[in-house]
């Protein structure tokens, strides 16, 4: 028996010894010590850290912060808590998804209160620029801060626009805390939004895979495409032009609810597009959302797997496999397909490979009709930002083609793009 309560003592010590380890290390992140960079990953200040450390905020301005989520230091800790005691936050602005990343795309959000700080919160995405004027009201500063994705669809840039065009009109000075781009600002890929495309979803004339930050971008809109409000780019410190985003020490924070990793976006290229359709499921409603392209009537995906290789420039494993959704198209029904498995992100060309996943269905299950919903077409078009595209699909052109023609307006937007940009 003394042996055995030696043994029960001494776990018993273990126990707390391990407590109190875990103890302090919960102190130290709270003192803000933080884990060193992982080998391979570059220490990156994003603008909101930069703008902590060095700005003097604004005395005696009245301050509305544009933000959601994805606003956050090192430690995970929002801008909203960082913020407070910096300037005086009297307003909080949040684009799709709302303030918390919580809503559905689309979704209306509520105006409410933040149940953090007592702060009056108001969603920006779906509503009149003349109202977000009105909501700035009494405001002297507006700060924006949010992380994007690097693709022209996604709808935070626009709201970033509106509340530049917004501030403009009642002569407010507008500050933002740059973010990376999570995709590099390298690659550039796709066709230039035309006129007469022009939405929520693809205001500017831009190619789907920008390659631009959010403050490069708002340089841009500011002067290239006329908004002219009282801009400012508090930049980031570290950050180049070649790193993805996991190559830098940054958290990532969902950006959306089917964006739960920076590793989603490039696959989501290649699929978001065509999920417009409302025909082939892009993976929605399943663990890998983004990740698939298939349908029930796909019964083998090793053929239409052996067909996206052959005709692949690379950069890319189309793995055979099925799914059941759990909600969404196809809900629970057993979908044939491929999942999208990026093996070299530096040639893998996201954009085309979207072109060549409707091509060679097309070719494979011609019973299936991906453009049948006549309803969507304008969709499609409008998020593609050209009508040829759908056109040329439907005509049996070769994606290879349609990436020759979209090329010298890429071309041109490189060349113009040169002077709104603020990194290496």
């Amino acid at each position: 028996m003394t042996v055995n309560f030696r043994i029960r003592h001494l776990l018993y010590l273990s126990a707390l010894i391990l407590l109190a380890s875990c103890v302090a290390l919960r102190e130290e992140t709270r003192a803000g010590k933080v884990a060193p960079v992982t080998a391979g990953q570059v220490h990156v200040k994003s603008g909101l850290e930069v703008f902590l450390e060095n700005h003097a905020g604004f005395p005696g301005d009245r301050v509305a912060l544009m933000t959601n989520q994805t606003a956050v230091d090192h430690e995970l800790v929002h801008a909203v808590r960082l913020l407070q005691g910096k300037v005086d936050l009297r307003l909080l602005l949040s684009p799709e998804h709302g303030l918390y990343g919580a809503d559905y795309a689309g979704d209306r959000v509520e105006e409410d209160l933040d149940i953090l700080t007592g702060i009056p919160t108001a969603s920006t995405y779906g509503v009149k620029p003349e109202a977000i004027t009105e909501m700035l009201e009494g405001i002297d500063v507006a700060l924006f801060d949010v992380q994007d994705i690097g693709v022209r669809s996604y709808t935070y840039i626009y709201s970033m626009s509106y509340l530049m065009r917004a501030a403009a009109e009642r002569g407010i000075h507008v500050v933002i805390l740059d973010r990376p781009n999570p995709v590099t600002g390298v690659h550039v890929e796709g066709n230039v939004l035309e006129a007469g495309y022009e939405s929520g979803v693809g205001r500017y004339p831009i190619p789907y895979r920008h390659g631009m930050t959010i403050g490069e971008l708002a340089l841009m809109f500011n002067e290239a495409f006329e908004i002219d409000c009282s801009l400012e780019i508090v930049k980031m410190e570290g950050w180049s032009r070649e790193l993805w985003f996991d190559e830098t020490d940054l958290p990532w924070v969902l950006t959306s609810p089917h964006v739960p990793h920076s590793a989603t976006i490039m696959p989501m290229i290649s699929t978001g597009v065509y999920g417009e359709l409302h025909v082939l499921s892009e993976g929605v409603g399943t663990t890998i959302p983004f990740e698939f392209a298939g349908g029930p009537w796909i019964k083998d995906p090793f053929e239409f797997a052996a067909a996206l290789l052959e005709r692949s420039p690379g950069g890319v494993i189309f793995r055979p496999t099925f799914i059941k959704p759990y909600y969404g198209r196809f809900q629970g029904q057993v979908c044939g397909g491929v999942q999208i498995h990026v093996s070299d992100r530096e040639i893998y060309k996201p954009y085309l490979i979207s072109l060549l996943i409707l091509s060679t269905h097309q070719e494979l299950y011609p019973e299936v009709d991906l453009f049948s919903v006549e309803k969507r077409l304008r969709t499609y078009d409008i998020v593609t930002g050209c009508s040829w595209i759908r056109e040329g699909l439907v005509a049996g052109e070769d994606p290879y083609d349609l990436e020759a023609t979209w090329q010298p307006g890429l071309e041109d937007f490189l060349e113009l793009r040169e002077d709104y940009l603020l990194y290496n």
